[in-house]
């Protein structure tokens, strides 16, 4: 019998449009080998595949994210995916809140009604000290403002309609020395706040769907700007999402919806593999 695996469309509530993330359960006691769950992650060839553990038979769980190419230290879409998968099958009641024990921290799921919010740290930026060289160049567009944050590099255009036409040079991204790239500006769509797209060629991404951990960013950026803590975001992807964001200090809660668009299994081989990747239990190993 093979492992189960779901394709979940994030941050939107009709499939084919949000953010598709891979969502693993893993029915062991540990994460098997890092190179075995990229392995997975790459063949789903999704922009995050979500790998989990439980701990006990609580909503308490390990998880972890990988691209096609590299293992991240935040993702939203996916643990947003990841919840929704939870209350989907039943793993967990549909009614209890999810911890999720990250590399970010514990980052908890609760349910809102069809919405899903999710409780992340803030990821505020600060302004560059000294400008990137030719970065208006490499983005085919004048920025207003430039910071940076642990992860990415964040770059407010003049419009909405600048944010749209953007056509960056993603060779020349990718050698910049950030995560990704958030390109950003005031919505002028009635009913948004601010409207945002993400690149992150780097990672095997060259544009993000919609992109979680940014809006943990974004949130406080246009927060301080429009004088509101409560804001809602749109990505103009070409598959779009929306993102409702609110402040609580150093935390930021993120609101998005998901649909299940596929349900499978690994099949029998990549099954056995991940078993014989996954490190014994601590009492084995002392035994």
């Amino acid at each position: 019998m093979g492992l189960a695996i779901y394709q979940v469309d994030a941050f939107t509530e009709r499939p084919f449009a949000g953010n598709p993330a891979g969502v693993c359960p893993l029915p062991l006691p540990s994460f098997p080998d890092a190179g075995w769950m990229q392995a997975v992650a790459t063949e789903m060839n999704l922009a995050a595949t979500a790998f989990l553990v439980r701990r006990g038979s609580g909503a308490e769980l390990d998880l972890r994210w990988f691209t096609r190419a590299v293992e991240l230290e935040l993702c939203g879409h996916a643990t947003l995916a990841s919840a929704h998968v939870l209350w989907e099958t039943g793993a967990v009641a549909a009614a209890a809140p999810i911890r999720f024990h990250t590399r970010s921290g514990v980052l908890s799921a609760t349910r809102r009604g069809k919405w899903i919010e999710l409780d992340f740290p803030a990821e505020r930026a600060s302004t560059l000290p000294e400008p990137l060289p030719r970065l208006a160049e490499i983005l085919g567009a004048s920025p207003v403002w430039v910071g940076a944050n642990r992860f990415d590099l964040v770059i407010e255009l003049a419009d909405e309609g600048a944010v749209r036409a953007l056509a960056p040079d993603l060779r020349r991204l990718a050698a910049l020395p950030y995560r990704g790239f958030m390109v950003t500006a005031r919505a002028a769509a009635p009913g948004y706040d601010m409207v945002s797209r993400f690149f992150a060629p780097a990672l095997g991404i060259d544009e993000d769907a919609v992109t979680g951990s940014a809006h943990c960013c974004l949130g406080p950026y246009w927060s301080e700007r429009l004088g509101k803590n409560s804001l809602l975001g749109y990505q103009a992807s070409p598959r779009g999402g929306e993102v409702r964001v609110e402040l609580a200090g150093d935390r930021v809660h993120l609101g998005g919806q998901a649909v299940t668009v596929l349900r499978g299994e690994l099949a029998g081989a990549a099954t056995a593999a991940a078993a014989a990747a996954a490190p014994a239990p601590a009492e084995a190993l002392a035994g």
